[in-house]
């Protein structure tokens, strides 16, 4: 009877096994039907590359270094920010937006093949070591950049606090390359700071759009308004440099200035990638004369504050043309704790205007000399203007979405001022710094504020609030 009952289980397994093995065929089946045969052709081709690069490779290398190898390229062939993050690198991106880490104190992208700073961070080892927006690193140590990954040299400059990495820098309008001795710290980024201008006004510089940003701003707003009895005259925010960070905390500042209306929206192709960020009504609202100030360093989260500001005509923008990364990157979690940071959608501002490869046009230009520390340091070292890099001079950069057609805002009144002539000649070491005409520019700005209100709102169709794009 055991027997019987022992083939009867046998039978009984068998039956199922087919089954399985019968269902897991059919979906096997309709996931084949549902790609085109060009996709399992590329695949096909993919998986003899990797054989053959299995035996015949000089070293013997493993099917996940390879594997790791062909991801990192892939997304790096769609964009400039899509990536795939180790489990080290998807650990550190958690702590960045933290502001506390090890390291430098710089964003940096790839141009041309070359480690590119986009801009320092205040206050951080690369900044007090006179590293710019636009300097090409081409080694780190004794280690060439050239075609080096955003990770692999994230990895090299980051270390213990105290200990040293060398820079070797190419810089425009410096005949040769220099190096620069950085010593690592741990960087704790206070990412607003905020001061009193002469005349009454207040002045905010935001450096990064971190877990705190929005509540830094909010706190130093109620100083001002305390410090002048209830009311504040007026305010420059400053996003020169600033590389951007958490979306979800450009919106608060955003919201700090608005009183209603949309921030920005985005477009994608699945509908969760469609979003619309709004401002509160307040009952309290005051309308202060404002003035954003921005540069080619302004990139992403800062550019999303100045165009959502500059389209509800809340401030006037000064400075010079921005990076124009109008891009949404979502981090997408995989089983084994890597991550892919891939680009998903567009950020729009209230009228409708794509920020990407394009950025955010000031309504006063006001260019600003960047003579260097290192330059005046290195024997027939000019001071020169170098292009600032921007999110268009990226290889693989996409297009902003709206065609050729594509108007920037126009300037309130047309007007640029010149930097200061240098007559060819060299500052001293030590001698002071150049006077910051933006900033200047933008008291200028508060000191007649109707007059440039009134030019502003002559310009173009303010923003709605509640823009249907």
């Amino acid at each position: 009877m055991s027997v019987i009952k022992k083939n009867r289980w046998a039978i009984s397994f068998a039956i199922v096994l087919i089954a399985c093995f019968a269902l897991l065929e059919e979906r096997a089946v309709q996931r084949a039907n549902a790609l085109p045969a060009e996709t399992y052709e590329d695949l096909e081709t993919f998986a003899n590359v990797l054989s053959i690069v299995q035996k015949n490779y000089v070293e013997p290398v493993t099917t996940k270094r390879l594997i790791d190898g062909a991801i990192t390229g892939m997304l790096a062939a769609l964009d400039p920010h899509s990536a795939y993050l180790t489990p080290d690198a998807y650990r550190d991106l958690q702590v960045d937006t933290r502001g506390s880490f090890g390291g430098l104190g710089i964003e940096i992208t790839v141009r041309n093949g070359m480690l590119t700073i986009v801009a320092p961070i205040d206050d951080t080892p690369a900044d007090r070591a006179g590293l710019k927006s636009g300097d090409e690193i081409v080694k780190i140590d004794n280690d060439f950049t050239k075609d080096m990954t955003l990770s692999d040299a994230v990895k090299r400059m980051r270390g213990p606090k105290g200990s040293k990495v060398s820079l070797t820098i190419h810089r425009d309008g410096v005949p040769d390359l220099f190096s620069v001795a950085v010593t690592r710290a741990v960087i704790r980024i206070q990412s607003v700071k905020a001061k009193a201008l002469d005349g009454g006004y207040g002045y905010l510089r935001v450096s990064t759009f971190q877990e705190s940003t929005g509540d830094d701003v909010e706190h130093a707003l109620d100083t001002f308004s305390k410090q002048d009895h209830g009311k504040i005259k007026g305010v420059v925010l400053d996003l020169r440099d600033d590389p951007g960070g958490l979306l979800n905390q450009a919106v608060k500042v955003a919201d700090e200035f608005l009183n209603g209306g949309m921030i920005v929206y985005t477009e994608g192709r699945l509908e969760n990638q469609r979003q619309k960020y709004f401002a509160h009504r307040k009952d309290d609202f005051v309308d202060y004369p404002m003035v954003v100030l921005v540069n080619g360093g302004s990139a992403s989260a800062s550019e999303i504050v100045a165009g959502a500001l500059q389209d509800h005509r809340r401030a006037v923008v000064v400075g010079t043309q921005t990076f124009g990364k109008g891009s949404v990157q979502t981090i997408l979690p995989l089983d084994d704790k890597s991550a892919l940071k891939l680009t998903t959608a567009r950020y729009l501002t209230p009228n409708g205007r794509s920020i990407q490869a394009v950025g955010i046009t000031p309504d006063v230009e006001v260019d600003l000399p960047k003579p260097t520390l290192a330059a005046l340091e290195i024997p027939g070292g000019a001071v020169e203007e170098h292009p600032e890099i921007r999110e268009s001079d990226l290889p693989h950069h996409f297009q902003n979405g709206q065609g050729n057609g594509v108007k920037a805002a126009p300037a309130s009144n047309g007007e640029t001022v010149a930097p200061p002539a240098a007559n060819g000649e060299l500052p001293a070491a030590g001698a002071k710094k150049i006077r910051d005409i933006q900033l200047d520019k933008a008291i200028d700005v508060l000191k007649h504020w109707d007059t440039f209100k009134t030019q502003l709102a002559k310009s173009d169709t303010p923003a709605t609030s509640a823009a249907n794009p």
